[in-house]
C-alpha cells in the first residue's frame, strides 16, 4: 500500500506552489476582475511575495533537491513568507486605525516609478498610504490583508516544516 502521509518534500513543494497560485487566482480573477477592486500599493507588495514563494517552491519541486537544497529552498520560501506577512500585518494595522490617524493618500504607482528613484519608489510601495486603509471586503471579520496574513503564516509554517523535516524524496 502506498504511504501518502506525510507528503514527500517534492509533493509539499508542489502544494506550496499550488496554494500560492490559488491565492493569486483569487486575487486577480475574483477580487480584481469580478469585484473590480483595484489593488493598493501594499496589495501589490503582498502579491510580489506570494509569487516569490510560488517560484521558490516550484523550482524546488522541479529540482527535487537533497537535504542541503531542501534547507536552502525552505529558508528562501520562509524568508519571502515572513516579509509578506510583515507587509500584510502592516496593511491590517493601517486598516485598524481611526480615520484621523490614517496617513494621507500617496501618488499612483506609475507616477512613483516614473518620477522617483527606484529605492524611494519601493520604500513608498512597501510603506502604504491612505488608499491601503480602506476595507473593501471582509469575511468572518478579516479583510483581504487579514486573510493574506493567514496565508503567509501557512506558507511560513510549511517552509519551516520543509527545513526541519527528515529528508524524503
Amino acid at each position: 500500500m502506498l504511504n501518502t502521509f506525510p507528503p514527500s518534500v517534492r509533493a509539499t513543494n508542489l502544494l506550496i506552489a499550488l496554494g500560492c497560485c490559488t491565492a493569486m487566482l483569487v486575487a486577480v480573477l475574483y477580487f480584481q476582475k469580478t469585484l473590480e477592486l483595484e489593488p493598493c500599493p501594499l496589495c501589490i507588495s503582498q502579491r510580489i511575495f506570494v509569487i516569490a514563494i510560488a517560484v521558490v517552491a516550484f523550482v524546488a519541486f522541479l529540482h527535487n533537491p537533497g537535504r542541503k537544497g531542501q534547507v536552502i529552498y525552505g529558508s528562501s520560501g520562509l524568508l519571502a513568507a515572513l516579509i509578506g506577512a510583515g507587509i500584510a500585518a502592516r496593511h491590517t494595522w493601517l486598516q485598524s486605525l481611526p480615520e484621523e490617524l490614517v496617513p494621507a493618500c500617496g501618488p499612483g504607482l506609475s507616477y512613483m516609478f516614473d518620477a522617483l528613484p527606484l529605492f524611494d519608489a519601493l520604500r513608498l510601495l512597501f510603506q502604504g498610504d491612505g488608499n491601503c486603509a480602506d476595507v473593501q471586503w471582509s469575511l468572518l471579520g478579516l479583510s483581504i490583508p487579514g486573510w493574506t496574513l493567514v496565508a503567509f503564516i501557512g506558507f511560513a509554517a510549511m517552509n519551516v516544516y520543509q527545513i526541519f523535516r527528515g529528508h524524503t524524496r
